[in-house]
């Protein structure tokens, strides 16, 4: 295993092109390989923001269903007030 080792590192340090970097990081700015990577990347973050836009748009109706189901809180108390005016005739100690 340390022989196969030594064996990369010296063709490593004999051909030293194998080990350069891609044109992407390299800096060779004109090169299809940079326009694929940058296109790549534009393609990941649209699919980001689909997703991220579906889910919003996802629990958004969500909250507009629940609101729709549930009834309007009416201001008045449907029992009539008590004497004491409490409502709902609840007994004050």
């Amino acid at each position: 295993m340390r022989t196969h080792t030594m064996l990369l590192v010296g063709l490593f340090v004999v051909v030293p092109r194998v080990v350069a970097a891609c044109p992407v990081c390299f800096g060779q700015v004109d090169a299809p390989l940079t326009r694929a990577t940058n296109l790549g990347i534009a393609f990941m973050l649209g699919l980001v923001a689909v997703v991220l836009g579906g889910m919003a748009a996802f629990f958004r109706s969500l909250a507009r269903r629940a609101a729709l189901a549930s009834p309007p809180p009416s201001s008045r108390s449907s029992a009539p007030p008590a004497a004491d005016g409490v409502p709902g005739g609840a007994v004050r100690c």
